[in-house]
C-alpha cells in the first residue's frame, strides 16, 4: 500500500503600491491602485485600497514604491507586510 501525499501549492497573496503614510513607528499605509472596468458602461476607472503594513526597521518613507504580502494578523488593522522596493 503506498501512500502519496500531495502538497497543494499556497499562493502567497501580494501587491503592489505606494506608502502614503508614514507617520506611525513600524507601520506604513500602502495605498494600492487597481484599474477596473464599469460592467454597463465600460469605461475604465482607478479603484484605491489602503493597508496597513508592518514596516520593522522604519525604512520605507512616503512616496516609495512598495510590495507587500499577506500575513498574520499584528493587530486590529495590521495584516501586511512589506517585503521590498517595487
Amino acid at each position: 500500500m503506498k501512500t502519496t501525499i500531495e502538497k497543494k501549492a499556497v499562493q502567497i497573496r501580494t501587491r503592489e503600491g505606494v506608502v502614503v503614510s508614514d507617520k506611525m513607528q513600524k507601520t506604513r499605509v500602502v495605498e494600492v491602485s487597481i484599474t477596473k472596468r464599469h460592467p454597463k458602461y465600460l469605461k475604465q476607472y482607478i479603484a484605491h485600497s489602503r493597508f496597513k503594513a508592518h514596516d520593522e526597521k522604519n525604512e520605507y518613507k512616503e512616496g516609495d514604491k512598495v510590495v507587500i504580502q499577506a500575513t498574520r494578523p499584528m493587530s486590529k488593522e495590521k495584516r501586511w507586510i512589506i517585503v521590498s522596493r517595487a
